[in-house]
């Protein structure tokens, strides 16, 4: 029997404010343990917690980049649990009247096809501490810095139906966050933490499985291997006639496998109630409407623009379009210059990424303006350096930040468009390599790129590769 995967997302989103949820506490990262504490998030009795204005428009940001409804009623309740890390025996989060609620995130998956995943609700809610365990394994410190900081927690339907599909739906949904700018989405400092709901079923049946929870995955790569586990672990029990724990599971990084942390809760057992500590929230529709306004336009609405207005295959568009920064340079490129876009998508793809990459830096710390790339590249179109030529001036542009004009003038790189200069140069090169002429003249005229680089040479990369090549088809004819 074949079986398929049946995958839901839990996505904690860290909001980047400057405050806590409910109180004024920096929510700096990496701050001396236990520094960014105060009586509130601490969980002391007989003090009073107050809504973040600022963490409320950011959630509802959230909630209108992947098209939800957004309550114009809403409540927070408390979720009681025990554990180290929760000062207060409770987390404040939302249950039944969530804030965003019933939305979508299309994407493109790389064979073309347009992915739609559902979106159950996207509530905001309070982090928790930091647990840190000693290497012993005897003892544990608590960190309460993050604990009531800002989360929008993002549930996913089972719309997910292979390992690709989660991949690119939580890689979409991380850009859709960078673009807002309401997270820097950093997994790797826990600003954006996913679970997964997992589960398999025959090929064909519309009936799900029992589901099992998986945790510890804070990088795409070990998203891909927890799940990819996960499935195969599942399927192999199901063949062998046994039964499926709904349960929750940790993905061990150094095995690769997930084993289990706890039996799966229900909703009941964090006995949910409304927190008589905080009023319910009214929100107007002028409110909303204010924050649709503000929103840019998003990564996968940038995609298909990118396609369509500017003719770029599909995987470049994709590329361009995962940081908004570097759509931003690439568009503001193409304002100044005449030729096509697809020679400024391969210039910044190429050469431009390949510097960010070697120096681990983003865009926004990249120094060469976006016109002087597109002068770079207009100099190549109008004949007045070769692309090799190019390559040499623009490490000069990275490290004088001059334009491509300035750099080719003080060194004297402009391409030998000459013709009776370049024919000189042509003759002497067939002259030098009379071997080379008598194999073009017996039909091997392959060896005419061995003759063209003969002639770049003696100009120092300076000539017209062009015309150099018209020049000696016609001697040798």
């Amino acid at each position: 029997m074949e079986y398929e995967p049946v995958i839901g997302l839990e996505v904690h989103v860290q909001l980047n404010t400057k405050s806590k949820l409910f109180c004024s506490c920096s929510t700096e990262f990496g701050a001396e343990p236990n520094s960014n504490t105060c009586p509130i998030c601490m969980g002391y009795p007989g003090v009073l917690p107050r809504l973040n204005q600022e963490a409320l428009k950011k959630a509802i940001m959230v909630g209108l980049a992947l098209n939800c409804k957004i309550a114009k009623y809403t409540k927070f309740d408390r979720k009681s649990y025990f554990y180290p890390d929760l000062p207060k025996g409770y987390q404040i989060s939302q249950y039944d009247m969530p804030l965003n609620y019933e939305g979508y995130l299309e994407f493109e998956m790389p064979d073309g096809r347009v992915k739609r995943v559902r979106i159950i609700r996207a509530h905001l809610e309070e982090d928790a501490g930091k647990l840190i365990h000693s290497e012993t394994g005897n003892e544990s410190y608590v960190d309460l810095n993050r604990a009531g900081t800002p989360l929008v927690e993002i549930v996913s339907y089972p719309d997910i139906y292979s390992v690709d599909e989660a991949y690119y739906y939580l890689q979409t949904l991380r850009n859709t966050m960078k673009y807002i700018g309401v997270s820097d989405v950093n997994m790797e400092e826990g600003s954006l933490r996913v679970d997964a709901n997992v589960s398999v079923r025959p090929k064909g049946s519309d009936k799900l499985g029992t589901k099992v929870e998986i945790k510890n995955m804070n990088s795409f790569n070990f998203l891909r291997r927890a799940l990819e586990y996960e499935i195969k672990r599942q399927i192999q029990l199901l063949e062998k006639g046994e039964k499926i724990v709904q349960e929750t599971r940790l993905f061990d990084v150094e095995s690769g496998k997930t084993y289990t942390m706890r039996t799966k809760e229900e909703a009941e057992d964090y006995r949910y109630f409304p927190d008589p500590d905080l009023p319910p929230i009214v929100i107007s529709d002028e409110f909303v409407e204010s924050i649709r306004n503000s929103l840019p336009e998003l990564p996968y609405e940038k995609y298909k623009r990118f396609v369509s207005q500017y003719g770029l295959p599909q995987s470049d568009a994709y590329i361009l379009t995962e940081d908004k920064n570097l759509a931003d340079y690439f568009e503001k490129t193409l304002k100044h210059y005449k030729g096509d876009p697809k020679k400024v998508a391969n210039w910044i793809m190429s050469e431009v990424l390949r510097y960010l990459n070697e120096e681990k830096i983003e865009i926004t710390s990249f120094g060469v303006l976006p016109e002087h790339i597109a002068e770079l590249l207009n100099m190549i179109d109008e004949n007045k350096i070769s692309i090799r030529i190019a390559k040499d001036v623009f490490p000069e542009m990275i490290k004088t930040l001059k334009p491509p004009s300035k750099i080719v003038e003080e060194k004297g790189l402009i391409q030998v468009s000459d013709v009776s200069e370049l024919e000189r140069i042509c003759k002497e090169v067939l002259n030098e390599n009379p071997a080379e002429v008598e194999k073009y003249k017996s039909g091997k005229t392959n060896v005419l790129g061995f003759l063209v680089g003969q002639v770049m040479k003696k100009t120092q990369g300076k000539a017209n590769p062009k015309l150099v090549n018209e020049i000696l088809t016609k001697l040798l004819s």
